[in-house]
């Protein structure tokens, strides 16, 4: 029971509380970030949920290895990330990542030999599904892969080094939007999505995108100095705050026009009920970071990622929810 309870605990915050320790399991949800998953998860059931609306006989099988796909391809992209910082000198001990959750490499949970190990099996995994699916739907599979894969790699390492020079968040909307929601419709429909499912992978997307600015917001002095120029180090922390601010808000009219478009039907808008939430979200982003850890975030000195990923995983859940009443319960279509 004790070992299930660290199970939860860290799929809920990434990591355990100082006075437990982890097992194998709970190790390895540490390791790869298992709670941010749920990001993926929600991409991939978007658009799955969108081929069941538009599509006349999605194939649900060919859905199921996609999104396994999806979530391998996010813990592999975890794994890349903490390997090229860890080799470029970015992550050391003083530094965010190694603060907020053990570090694969510098906690010691992991060698840097084991970390490559892991990444190459990921990698050989998700290209047998992309060899298997693309049997099966042609072309098109791959290239959304390889894009996918281009990025992730590319996101930390070198040359291009997309997080360094102001391209991290765009790359995260992409893949998290057009490349997830519409490469998964792809796969369970067998075409191309219309115009109704790239326009209905824009809100979520837009949703991880604030989570990632919330999270280089919070390690702005610190990007800044190491010369990693995300948008907040670009922009300044005010006009970050401002525009997660916007991105979040701009979530629900986004939803409503898909609505009003007619292009789903009504019941997405429950998610209208995580409005309180991001009442709450908006006001404490844009005010000043805690002196200390407040109740509730495990991943400090993590703040403004925190609060942005609370709003984001019920505005998402209520999204799907809605989804799957659309196809259940129809009212306009």
């Amino acid at each position: 029971m004790s070992k299930f309870k660290n199970w939860i605990e860290v799929l809920k915050t990434s990591n355990l509380p100082p006075d437990r320790e982890p097992d194998l399991i709970s190790r390895w949800l540490i390791i790869t970030r298992a709670a941010v998953v749920t990001m993926t998860l929600t991409s991939g059931l978007i658009g799955g949920l969108m081929a069941a609306v538009y599509a006349k006989d999605p194939d649900w099988l060919y859905f199921s290895f996609a999104l396994v796909g999806l979530v391998i391809a996010h813990i592999s992209n975890n794994l890349m990330n903490d390997y090229f910082d860890y080799r470029g000198g970015v992550d050391t001990e003083d530094y965010t990542r190694a603060q907020y959750a053990p570090h694969p490499v510098l906690s010691g949970f992991l060698t840097e030999r084991a970390l490559i190990r892991s990444i190459m099996i990921c990698n050989l995994i998700d290209f047998m599904i992309m060899v298997f699916l693309a049997l099966q739907r042609g072309l098109p599979v791959v290239i959304f892969a390889l894009l996918g894969l281009f990025i992730s790699v590319f996101y930390v390492a070198p040359p291009l080094r997309l997080k360094h020079h102001g391209f991290g968040e765009p790359s995260v909307f992409l893949i998290w939007g057009p490349l997830m929601i519409g490469g998964t419709y792809y796969v369970t429909a067998g075409v191309f999505p219309p115009s109704g499912v790239w326009l209905a992978g824009i809100p979520y997307a837009l949703l991880v995108t604030t989570v990632l600015i919330g999270k280089h917001i919070d390690k702005l002095e610190e990007d800044k100095i190491k010369r990693i120029h995300t948008i907040p180090v670009l922009i300044g922390e005010s006009a970050s705050k401002k525009l997660n601010s916007i991105l979040m808000i701009a979530y629900y009219p986004l939803v409503a026009g898909l609505v009003v478009a007619r292009m789903l039907d009504i019941w997405v808008l429950l998610v209208l009920l995580a409005l309180p939430r991001l009442r709450d979200t908006v006001r404490l982003t844009n005010k000043p970071k805690p002196t200390s850890p407040p109740p509730g975030i495990p991943n400090w000195p993590l703040w403004y990622v925190s609060i942005a990923f609370i709003h984001a995983r019920p505005a998402g859940s209520w999204f799907i929810l809605g989804l799957i009443l659309n196809i259940l319960v129809p009212v306009l279509r």
